[in-house]
């Protein structure tokens, strides 16, 4: 089957434009990364990622916004008080009952983030308490 000499003429540029896509694509790429690491950008996307973003967006929130969602302020922030206020702001948000399924999902991301939270809180406080009271064995030794 031949094709004559118009179908060999589109194969031509067909294969040169292609030739230069190859070429040229990969050194956008590189000029990209390179402007990237000019501007600081490859190191805010690190950090970025670090903290739990992804490229789509932020993916958790912040402390405060989850203790907004919650409605609790960072001294009443307990393991207790946290399950109720999720118990209740969840159950009133319910799909079936007319409530938000966004709503439902800020409400469980708070209470997750304020559940670690509390557990880091806690383990600073035994951490505190371990080393006070070694402290004060160490002075009441010193006092014998």
């Amino acid at each position: 089957m031949a094709f004559g000499p118009l179908g060999r003429v589109i194969a031509q540029v067909a294969v040169a434009g292609f030739a230069v896509l190859a070429r040229a694509i990969p050194a956008a790429y590189g000029a990209a990364l390179a402007n990237a690491r000019k501007s600081g950008a490859d190191k805010a996307a690190e950090e970025a990622a670090r903290k739990g973003a992804s490229f789509l967006g932020k993916a958790r929130i912040s402390r405060d916004e989850a203790l907004n969602v919650l409605n609790l302020n960072e001294g009443e922030a307990t393991a207790e008080a946290i399950q109720k206020q999720y118990d209740r702001y969840f159950e009133a948000n319910k799909v079936e009952k007319g409530g938000s399924f966004y709503l439902q999902s800020k409400i469980y991301r708070a209470k997750e983030l304020l559940d670690d939270y509390v557990k880091e809180k806690n383990a600073e406080m035994m951490k505190e308490g371990q080393g006070s009271s070694a402290s004060q064995q160490q002075d009441q030794e010193k006092t014998k």
